[in-house]
């Protein structure tokens, strides 16, 4: 039997991968570095830090990351960890080097969807072989009978950024590029984010690969920097978690029109350890819904965990104090891959 077989983000959870911040680092300054973290530090880049994160921040996290997973076994989920890698190692092309970053979020460069997993062809170039991390629990997914493919590894060459250009135009045409956090699943219908982490060929070639069976729904202008699940959460069939900040009326994707939009509430800023954060105080909307009932959220939200209770959700209130620094919430350091559930449609 398939180990892998997910078909959206809410189904009761039956397994999961929870990264690691072991070996955790900023990679070195480059081209892909600057498009899709740092385009507004593109003229003063000797500004831009690299190197490995402060030992507290690495050593806090993954203590937290532990506490997570012992919780979400406590609940009857199968929990798989990455082994540790030298980030620190270069990596090399014919076109570039440069070294790691980390291994914390198998959201980024994983997507499982029914019970295939893909590994997707990300836009940063130090995590061009992160899938290695988790190869031998994809080996034994495989195993079971699971479907395990890659996308076409990109060339990544500099011709494929263009830092200086508008926000959600700086990743360009050349190739498919994207990140596994650009989709969301909803049954039979995947949301695909367009920006700066996932172009519009990713989203061609993402349905090619997932076949007719589904429905690949490119989203632009809806986001233009990176991953999307910060800016749409699904809860349960019918009930979305959306961002004031970035959806209106004018932009929600048309396959969701139908459903119950709320609006996160002002969350509280957890701050962050260094000159700048890898992502905003909307971090803290990233959470990770166990079964339609239940969802895995940052402690410190308690207006968002009051919204969620409100609409008939418990929350499991746990804590990434450095989400904001390594760049990750709850739904970020985890992928599911295997839920409870059918593929279905939910359209009201």
């Amino acid at each position: 039997m398939s180990l892998v077989s997910v078909h959206n983000e809410w189904d009761p959870l039956e397994e999961i991968i929870v990264g690691t911040a072991v070996g955790a680092r900023v990679p070195r300054p480059d081209r892909s570095v600057f498009t899709v973290e740092y385009a507004d530090q593109y003229d003063n880049q000797e500004q831009v830090p690299s190197g490995p994160y402060p030992d507290r921040v690495l050593k806090e996290t993954e203590e937290e990351l532990q506490i997570l997973a012992e919780e979400l076994g406590r609940l009857g989920v199968t929990v798989r960890r990455p082994g540790e890698r030298d980030q620190s190692a270069t990596l090399a092309t014919p076109d570039w080097q440069t070294d790691g970053f980390h291994d914390y979020c198998p959201r980024d460069g994983l997507l499982s969807v029914g019970q295939t997993v893909i590994e997707t062809p990300m836009a940063l170039r130090a995590r061009f072989l992160e899938s290695l991390a988790y190869k031998d629990i994809l080996l034994e997914y495989f195993a079971s009978g699971s479907r395990w493919i890659s996308a076409p590894k990109p060339r990544l060459t500099d011709g494929m950024y263009d830092p200086s250009a508008p926000a959600g135009e700086r990743l360009l045409e050349q190739e498919p590029v994207f990140d596994a956090a650009n989709v969301l699943r909803f049954g039979t219908d995947l949301l695909y984010l367009v920006s700066d982490s996932g172009n519009e060929l990713g989203a061609k070639w993402l349905q090619s690969a997932v076949g007719d069976a589904y429905t690949v729904h490119p989203c632009r202008k809806l986001y233009a920097s990176t991953h999307v699940d910060s800016t749409i959460v699904p809860l349960r069939p019918g009930l979305v978690l959306v961002n004031p900040s970035r959806v209106d009326d004018g932009n929600m994707p048309e396959f969701l029109r139908s459903w119950q939009a709320i609006t996160c509430p002002d969350l509280v800023d957890i701050g962050f350890t260094g000159d700048r954060p890898h992502c905003s105080v909307w971090i803290g909307m990233n959470l990770l819904v166990v079964r339609p009932d239940l969802a895995v959220v940052d402690r410190r939200q308690t207006g968002l965990i009051k919204l969620l209770e409100k609409h008939g959700m418990d929350v499991l209130p746990l804590q990434l104090t450095h989400s904001r620094t390594l760049g990750g919430g709850f739904h970020c350091a985890t992928l599911d891959v295997r839920r409870t559930g059918s593929l279905e449609t939910y359209r009201f």
